[in-house]
């Protein structure tokens, strides 16, 4: 029973880190490796629960936007966030899903899904060609990650 609820501590610890925006896969996959996952177990996880929220951004985050836009708070976040991910997208501009792919797939911090799908939302994508394009960068990035993490467990 014990280690039973250990695999479920490990692989909600891993899911649900992987939904968190700038921590994504990156985070979750060596989380989960250090929970007692195997890190393909971990990858796998990651990946799926990495995609949770890009449908609801790709579907609500233009509508959130000019919601908080229209407050004082977050109207200057919200106007810096579109210009960054519009800096962003210039990749994602020239070379349309591949070059989606590709910013979702490099591993660091301000690429990913949730980046990738905001880029995709800002540039009107629409969700049936973007979903399957973050879909293989987070399955790109999850495999380098799993590379990397099992490299680092191999070394200790």
């Amino acid at each position: 029973m014990f280690a039973d609820e250990n695999l479920i501590h490990a692989v909600a610890l891993t899911f649900g880190t992987a939904m968190v925006p700038v921590l994504e896969l990156r985070g979750a996959i060596p989380v989960g490796v250090a929970a007692g996952l195997s890190p393909l177990t971990a990858c796998a996880i990651s990946v799926v629960g990495n995609m949770v929220p890009v449908p609801f951004i790709l579907l609500l985050i233009r509508r959130i936007f000019d919601w908080l836009r229209g407050t004082r708070l977050f109207g200057p976040k919200i106007d810096w966030l579109e210009r960054r991910a519009h800096l962003k997208g210039r990749v994602v501009k020239k070379y349309r899903l591949p070059g989606l792919i590709i910013l979702v797939a490099i591993p660091l911090p301000g690429t990913g899904a949730w980046t990738g799908a905001l880029v995709a939302a800002l540039l009107d994508i629409r969700m049936r060609h973007a979903v399957p394009a973050i879909f293989l960068g987070v399955a790109i990035a999850g495999a380098i990650v799993t590379v990397l993490t099992y490299g680092v467990v191999q070394m200790f």
